[in-house]
């Protein structure tokens, strides 16, 4: 179980990040269109997960602009924006804000919080996905594992794009 917190208040989830250098683990989310999206769909890609609460907050949805501007300059990489929202508010909200460089996923009917160790496992968010940002290369690898320390600040995206050098 890894902590962070949520104004201050500690909140845990329900494991702990895959380490830099481990094999990400199996599992899926839920496109726009309710499709399946697995490490198979993403395949000889590099994968940014942006992991968030709900696109329905300002944090969530800076870091879903930031990486969308971030990635149009990404070869061979996508940046995959990860929350338990529908895949319907997650599509609503990039089309609306005209994002197109990255992919939405949601959680709601699959294992990715648990194999993944976001999931807040206590407080109101129980449930939901922690901030976090996961980089993997395009064999699988981990290159790169943040869980922010304070679920309401943007996670460090240069540490991210550095991961890609």
């Amino acid at each position: 179980m890894a902590t962070t917190a949520f104004k201050g208040t500690p909140v845990h989830t329900v494991g702990e990040l895959p380490v830099v250098g481990s094999k990400a683990p199996a599992a899926s989310l839920s496109g726009a269109d309710l499709s399946e999206l697995t490490a198979e769909t993403f395949s000889g890609k590099r994968v940014i997960l942006n992991i968030f609460p709900s696109i329905d907050t300002p944090v969530c949805a800076t870091s879903v602009r930031r990486f969308n501007q971030l990635a149009s300059g990404l070869e061979d990489t996508v940046v995959v924006c990860a929350s338990a929202d529908l895949p319907f508010a997650a599509s609503r909200f990039c089309g609306a804000e005209g994002l197109d460089n990255v992919v939405t996923g949601s959680s709601f009917r699959s294992d990715f919080g648990t194999a993944f160790g976001v999931e807040l496992a206590d407080s109101g968010m129980k449930g939901l996905l922690a901030r976090s940002v996961i980089v993997i290369d395009a064999d699988g690898t981990v290159l790169h594992s943040q869980l922010v320390p304070e679920i309401t600040t943007e996670p460090d995206y240069d540490a991210a794009l550095a991961a890609l050098a």
